[in-house]
């Protein structure tokens, strides 16, 4: 659960960068919702439901 996690988070972030031309436009819109994803994987970390070791 936890490597399928990082691979999503990671495929995210590439993702959220803003490299080619029609996604310039977007401005903060993928980066922040990928903070939003990060906090929310963050609090189910903290409360155990997602086991901390990967």
């Amino acid at each position: 659960m936890g490597l399928i996690l990082l691979i999503v988070l990671v495929l995210l972030l590439i993702g959220a960068l803003p490299t080619w031309g029609y996604s310039r436009k977007w401005g903060y819109v993928p980066s922040g919702g990928l903070g939003l994803i990060l906090v929310i994987l963050l609090v189910l970390v903290l409360l155990n439901i997602i086991p901390r070791g990967f």
